[in-house]
């Protein structure tokens, strides 16, 4: 598992360890009972306090994502669909205020972002039909 923090990121640490781990879990990159590296390791390799990993740790754990128990570790739990439609739901928001926030300092008016959206969604669907 890789974890790369950013002192001047303006996210605490604990946020992104949580983000990170998170997008690992949806992606697949950790698997469904992977074990975590210990709270005390992973706060030695990224060279960070306990309690900030502890805090990460137990808000995965509070989503959804993994499981500690007391004396094991952590595990990775199975993905619940309506859990990966949700954070994929919130990441589609998050781009498209970026797509929004960009379109306004460019002075794109409505129609000429959706055009954009057009574009790229037919471009998309022209490059799955490619693929087939």
């Amino acid at each position: 598992m890789r974890v790369v923090l950013s002192n001047s990121a303006g996210v605490p640490l604990y946020e992104q360890i949580k983000e990170q781990v998170g997008m690992a879990i949806l992606a697949g990159e950790l698997t469904e009972g992977e074990v975590l590296p210990s709270v005390r390791a992973l706060a030695r390799d990224l060279r960070i306090s306990v309690i900030t990993t502890t805090r990460a740790y137990a808000e995965l754990a509070s989503a959804g994502f993994i499981a500690t128990v007391p004396g094991k570790g952590a595990y990775v739990l199975p993905l619940d669909t309506a859990l990966v439609r949700e954070q994929l739901l919130r990441q589609v928001e998050d781009g498209l205020q970026a797509a929004l926030d960009a379109a306004r300092r460019a002075g794109l008016d409505r129609d000429e972002l959706v055009r954009m959206l057009d574009g790229l969604l037919a471009a998309s669907e022209e490059g799955v039909s490619s693929e087939r």
